[in-house]
This record gives C-alpha cells, structure tokens and sequence, in this order.
C-alpha cells in the first residue's frame, strides 16, 4: 500500500485538529493516512503515544451557553465532533466546566480512529509534504524543525510563536485536607462541589505574590524573544502585573465561601480533578516557567500544598503558528494551493474547543474537495464561522493567535443587544445556534 495516494486525504499530525479532521473525512467515506510521529519523534510537552493528547489544562472550557465556549463545544456538537462527544464521556467533575481525565480522553480518540476502516494511522514523521494530494496540515505547535522548515519554504512566510505553559500535577493524598474546602463558584455551601479549594488569608496572598514575581525563571535561548499569549500567561508574569492582578485573576475568591469561616476567603487557589480516580489534581491558572526547584520553594506557601508531592511541575514550551491572514482563505485553504489545508493551533486557533472546530472544517472542506464539491465558508455570527473569520482577516503585522469569545459576533449588528453581560451572550448563542443548525441542515440535503 502507497503511503499517501490521490486514492485518499493525507492528515498531517495526530492532535485535536488532525484526529478530528481525519474522522470528519472518514465519516464521508473516504480512505485517510494519519500521520503521526509520537512516539518515535518525541516533543517537549507530550508523554504518550496517544493521538490527540491534552498537555496543558483539562478543561475544555464551561459548558454554559452565556460563556463563549460553551457556545463553541455547542456548535461542534451540532455538527457530530467525535471529539467533543468523547470528552462528554470522560468529563470530570468541574462545576460548569467539561473537564477531562486525560488518559481516557486521548485513549478513546486513539481506538476510535485505529477501529475506522478507513483510517490508517501512520507512526512516522514527515519531513516533507505530499507531493500531488489533498491534504490536512496540523501538526499543532509544537511541529518537527524538519518539517517546519519544508513548510516554512512552501508558504514563503516566516513562523510566528508565543509561549505556552503547562500546569503542575499533584498527588492527592499528598495535600492537607484541613487546610481547604470543597466548592464550586456561586454553588450552594451546603452541597458538595467540584473543586478543592485553598483560602489564603492576605498575607499569606501578598507573600505568594511577591514570591512568584522575584522567582528564578528557565531562561530562554538568546535569539528568543519572551512573547506570550494573553489568555494564557504564566502566573509569575501575572504577579508581576500588579498586587492584585491574581486577586482578580485565577485568584478571585468571588463566589466562594469557606465553610469553616463562614465567609469569602480573601484569595483561594483552584485546584481541579486531574483524572477519574481523584488521584491528581491540577493547580488551575498555575502554568508557570519558574524553575523546579522555585516551584518546589513558592507553591508550599500555600497552606494546603505544604507537604504537597508534585507529579508533575509546569514547564513552557514555544508554541508556533503561520500567519494564516497571509496565506490562509477562510475554508481553511492554502491561497496557492487549494489542495493544501491547515487547522489547528498551527492555523492560530487557540484554545482546545477552537482546535477541534478548525479540525472539524479543516475535514469537511478537504472531503468536498475530494468529492468535487466546493468548500464551504462557516457562516458569519456563528462561533466558528467568526473565528475562523478572524484568523484569515485579521492584520498580518499584528496577527495573534485567537480563542473562542463573543467580541467576535458583536461587529455589524443590526439590532441592539441587551446591557446585562449574560442576557446578551445568551441573545449571541441562541442567534448563531439557529444560524449553525439551518448551515447544517443545508450540507445534509
């Protein structure tokens, strides 16, 4: 058997976008070589073999509708995401958020797509592309050089990056009970809640503060400079923001009552249900590029994490991505070479739910292609259709990437919206979900 062919589509990289690019075309009956080059290639953030690994949080986001990604996870619902279907069987408990046991999630995508008899999985890593084939690329952020440089020479445009940072990993049986509480935001206290929850009294806030702040960070190689996204920024670099940027941040205490005082602790540090047996927890908003050793010292200034055993301490990896609005069109097609998609972090989509919505139309446009059909353009004031809007039309001197938010489906409106935050974010939903059911309806007929 040839080992890319005109027979089928080629999906480069097995992550959130290529595993669910590869079902989507699948679905149409149509033969798929998934390339993936874990574990063989290692990268410097992954640990498995497994195909669309979570490296970073485990959460996909909330699942409310007044919340842009609950509108998102929505949307792919509607459009039968195997991903999102399969997150929603391996949830964990995280009040209003799908979170993930990450093993079982990237497990059950694995065997989903090692069981489609049109999905042939290839362990192997490309150093560069196909020559003559419809083809999906996303290889995510974390792309082989030698790939990168192949594709760098083909979209004769220069990578941009950011940092990204994971979250540290800590055993459960480790922390001192007595010195948290049980709760979820706005939850009723006399109910058991999703999240461990550590108070800090405000000294004990401005030590970790300053502490986090003046800590000795990995230095980056010198010809790198130290760029970051914004919706995912290191805590140190938010404790260096101001006293009380973390208060307001992953800190807040908002909604939140500490059972033994009877009253909303001054900060509390998060943490979340790592995996179903309630083994590993994860400090939530805590990715960080301290040292080891720095956050060995800083982290037990908390009361709860004093005796704490770190399974895993965060660590940053650069994250690169194209600048689609050069070279992308808002079907997700390479301008010089329809036959050549992108999607996925590597397109500038950020965020999980992003990366699968990228994926998912990544899949159905490289499908239509192959059938003869033309490509479709997700429809303007849907979530998907906005983002991916964005990312193709935004400034290219300026590009970033993009997560799902609803400042996107507020441009151009014709009616006005209501004041109140939440009334208007659920007025968006309700419009781009009946938007995204009628385009749906539409490619079925």
């Amino acid at each position: 058997m040839k080992e890319w062919s005109k027979e089928g589509i080629v999906v480069v990289g097995g992550g959130l976008a290529g595993s669910e690019a590869a079902w989507q075309i699948a679905q149409k009956n149509i033969p798929v070589f998934l390339y993936e080059m874990r574990p063989f290639e290692p990268t410097g953030a992954h640990s498995t073999g497994y195909l669309a690994e979570i490296v970073c949080s485990n959460s996909l986001g909330s699942n409310l509708l007044s919340n842009a990604s609950g509108l998102l996870l929505q949307e792919l619902r509607i459009f039968n995401s195997l991903l999102v279907r399969i997150a929603d069987s391996c949830a964990l408990p995280a009040g209003k958020a799908l979170a993930v046991d990450r093993e079982r999630f990237s497990l059950a995508v694995t065997q989903h797509l090692l069981k489609h008899p049109l999905i042939t999985v290839i362990r192997k890593e490309l150093i560069e592309l196909p020559k003559d084939s419809l083809c999906v690329v996303a290889t995510g952020p974390l792309t082989s050089p030698r790939f990168a440089q192949a594709l760098q020479s083909l979209l004769q445009s220069p990578f941009l990056y950011f940092y990204d940072a994971l979250c540290p990993l800590i055993e459960a049986s480790s922390l001192d009970f007595q010195h948290l509480f049980v709760g979820s935001r706005y939850s009723d206290p006399s109910s058991s809640g999703d999240y461990l929850n550590c108070p800090l009294s405000e000294e004990q806030y401005r030590e970790l503060c300053h502490e986090l702040a003046h800590g000795e960070r990995v230095k980056l190689r010198e010809f790198e400079k130290e760029i970051f996204f914004e919706g995912c920024l290191p805590i140190e670099i938010m404790a260096q923001r101001g006293p009380d940027t973390l208060r307001f941040g992953p800190l807040r205490p908002t909604g939140l009552i500490d059972p033994k005082t009877k009253k909303r602790p001054y900060a509390v540090v998060q943490l979340r249900q790592d995996n179903v047996a309630a083994t590993l927890y994860n400090m939530v908003g805590f990715q960080t590029n301290l040292t080891f050793k720095e956050q060995d010292r800083i982290f037990r200034i908390i009361p709860a994490l004093k005796n704490a055993h770190f399974i895993r301490y965060g660590q940053l990896h650069r994250n690169t991505f194209i600048n689609s609005p050069r070279v992308l069109l808002p079907t997700l097609q390479f301008k010089a070479n329809p036959l050549l998609l992108f999607a996925g972090q590597l397109a500038g989509c950020e965020g999980y739910a992003g990366n699968i919505a990228s994926g998912l139309v990544a899949g159905i446009n490289a499908a239509r292609i192959f059938q003869g059909k033309e490509p479709v353009v997700f429809p303007r004031q849907t979530m998907i259709g906005e983002l991916l809007w964005y990312i193709t039309h935004a400034d290219p001197e300026h590009f970033q990437p993009m997560k799902a938010n609803f400042g996107l489906l507020c441009g151009a409106m014709e009616e006005p919206l209501p004041k109140d935050r939440t009334a208007r974010n659920l007025f968006l939903s309700q419009r781009s979900l009946k938007k995204i059911e009628a385009f749906n309806q539409s490619l079925l007929e």
